[in-house]
């Protein structure tokens, strides 16, 4: 048979079978999601529940007690610092996010040029980045000399290594993620709305609460979500912004895999940080879905 006639055959035996030719398509990215996320999330799993090896690593077995000692009181405040700074730097992404936002999406002639400058860190590497601030907030760096020669203190102040440095860090790390889906949100809205608004007297504030922000609450939830989760994890930060002073789950984790070699726990205490995180995911599309339906009535 010639090659025209073989490839014909084949495309008309793809039409017969749709259901075929989506798994087709989604056959790669499914196998690399298995591969990549499920296969080791498996493997996370199982080593949570064995007991750890006398020189590192596992043994056979099953145990809980590496949940159980998770309820320690020092890896809770731990974990309740970790989710309050996680908390408190989404908000922040979020008051410093929606106006930057706002403003690109109601830019014409500037709006190309004002989203470039929010993509632009990502063409550096997170850790570069965070290496960078080290030199911005230490006793001899550029803000403490700026000052200094300003005449505004008389001596450096002490930023690095304190939890305003890790809050500034995760703050400047995540701001993007925050930015971008709001922008999206924001840029589909229809300005016919808000003009019917005006016509009806609806003030500024009332506009932006009434009509704005309501029809821009996908983008607020979707930054939220990609802000918080990142920063639950997060280690490098708390690790050279904040050096010994502030650790977080994140770090806690890397430890126990590293330094003590402590995989079972480690793996324990990334899937209790899990189970909180997919805890919140599922309240939220509860209550997202629960509105959807009063709207809907």
């Amino acid at each position: 048979m010639n090659p025209f006639a073989l490839r014909q055959r084949a495309l008309a035996w793809f039409h017969r079978h749709k259901e075929t030719q989506a798994w087709a398509l989604l056959a790669p990215g499914f196998g690399w999601l298995v591969l990549f996320f499920l296969v080791p999330i498996v493997i996370m799993f199982a080593y949570s529940v064995m007991p750890r090896g006398e020189y590192g690593g596992v043994e056979r077995g099953f145990t809980l007690e590496h949940y159980a000692r998770f309820m320690d009181p020092l890896y809770i405040k731990i974990l309740w610092r970790t989710l309050e700074d996680s908390t408190i730097c989404t908000v922040a992404c979020l008051l410093t996010g929606y106006p930057v936002a706002y403003v690109i999406a109601r830019a014409t002639k500037w709006r190309n040029f004002l989203m470039f400058l929010v993509i632009l860190p990502f063409w550096t590497s997170f850790l570069v980045r965070t290496f960078a601030m080290i030199f911005l907030l230490r006793d001899t760096g550029l803000i403490n000399t700026m000052l200094l020669k300003l005449g505004v203190i008389t001596e450096p102040i002490l930023m690095l290594y304190t939890p305003f440095a890790v809050m500034l860090g995760l703050v400047y790390g995540f701001l993007p993620f925050m930015i971008l889906p709001i922008y999206a949100s924001l840029e589909k809205l229809d300005l016919s709305l808000l003009e019917a608004a005006e016509v009806l007297g609806a003030k500024p504030m009332a506009r932006f609460f009434r009509v704005t922000l309501p029809l821009s609450m996908p983008g607020v939830v979707a930054g939220s979500l990609l802000v918080f989760i990142p920063a639950l994890g997060s280690f490098l930060t708390s690790d050279l912004l904040g050096g010994a002073k502030e650790i977080m789950i994140g770090n806690l984790v890397q430890n126990q895999f590293t330094t003590a070699r402590n995989w079972p726990f480690g793996s324990a205490a990334s899937f209790i940080v899990m189970a909180l995180v997919l805890v919140a995911v599922m309240i939220y599309l509860r209550v997202r879905d629960r509105d959807t339906e009063l709207g809907a009535h």
